[in-house]
């Protein structure tokens, strides 16, 4: 009995506790948790597009023909150019191509130049004879944007010019001959009168007394050197004669017109030397052989001669080329000086 009793009471207890129980679970359900908002994903900031430059290019050696640059084999040739803007740490490269043949490639920094642009300069030994180009590009970066300079056109040629020569070189040469007023023509080719002015150039500065043109001739004569200088600037319109040198320069006030190869009087038969007016002037030849004769004191004259060896070979006169004769009578006037000296 006693034990019956106790389960039904357990029994009740727990039904009770269900009971008690329910209601309040039923009247409190658990909240559901609102999901936060999402945050938004930072668009990232474009890098900067790189800037548009301009490169050029060009060379500081060589000598321009008015149509390329003409540069003797061997030499080095010194090409510079602008990169802009001035960008550090940007490189351009130099080619040198013959054809579609690289002969070099070189890779040269950019420095910073005035005004914000950048500089770059490098030296390039040419041996190679013929037709080239320098080519200079800067490849894209970051910062700078791919450019190209125009092409720079090279003729490589060997210093040499013997008679009967052509070409760019020798072209180059009669002029350079001219602008120093050593008289030539420029008929394209070495000839006779090419060879007497070289012979005349090579008195004026000393040199072997031949009418050839070897590589230090023509190097000296492209870059402008060997020119007569005046003596005597305030005298006007005269000829100055110099026996040392063996040659002759027609002169106006500081001007040089003309420079002569010239043979004075020989040592037996020497010139006279000093400062004379010209007093008289007889064309065409005369008995003994005389051309186109100038008189500066007594039987002593400029005139043409057949020969005319470079030394002093004369009986007192001053000999002068036949071919260069009339010229050199045509300018001189009666009454200019001329000073004879040694």
């Amino acid at each position: 009995m006693t034990g019956a009793r106790v389960v039904r009471m357990t029994l009740g207890a727990c039904a009770a506790l269900f009971v008690a129980a329910g209601p309040a679970a039923a009247q409190s359900p658990t909240p559901t948790p609102t999901p936060a908002p999402p945050v938004p994903t930072p668009t990232p900031t474009p890098a900067p597009a790189p800037v548009t430059a301009e490169l050029t290019a060009g060379t500081t050696t060589g000598f321009n023909d008015g149509k390329r640059v003409l540069v003797l084999r061997g030499d080095r040739v010194k090409v510079t150019g602008i990169l802009n803007p001035y960008v550090a740490g940007q490189k351009v490269v130099v080619r040198v191509k013959q054809g579609r043949k690289v002969l070099a490639r070189r890779a040269v920094a950019i420095t910073p130049a005035a005004n914000g642009l950048g500089s770059y300069a490098t030296r390039l030994r040419l041996r190679r004879p013929g037709t080239l180009t320098i080519q200079v590009s800067h490849a894209a970066t970051p910062q700078l944007a791919a450019s190209r300079a125009g092409n720079v056109r090279l003729l490589v040629v060997r210093p040499r010019l013997p008679f009967g020569a052509r070409g760019a070189l020798l072209n180059l040469f009669q002029r350079q001959l001219r602008a120093l007023r050593y008289p030539v023509e420029r008929t394209g080719t070495y000839d006779a009168r090419t060879g007497r002015a070289v012979m005349a150039w090579r008195k004026v500065n000393r040199r072997a007394r031949l009418e050839t043109a070897d590589e230090g001739v023509i190097r000296a004569v492209l870059k402008g050197h060997g020119a007569w200088k005046v003596r005597h600037p305030r005298a006007g319109h005269h000829v100055e004669a110099d026996i040392s040198l063996q040659a002759l320069a027609l002169i106006d006030g500081d001007r040089v017109v003309k420079v002569y190869p010239t043979s004075s009087g020989a040592p037996a038969t020497p010139t006279i030397l000093g400062r004379f007016r010209f007093y008289l002037k007889t064309p065409g030849t005369n008995s003994v052989g005389m051309v186109d004769s100038n008189y500066f004191i007594r039987g002593y004259a400029i005139h043409g001669y057949p020969s005319v060896p470079p030394f002093n070979a004369s009986h007192g006169c001053l000999r002068v080329p036949i071919p260069d004769a009339r010229n050199i009578f045509n300018w001189i006037r009666i009454g200019d000086r001329i000073f004879v000296e040694a």
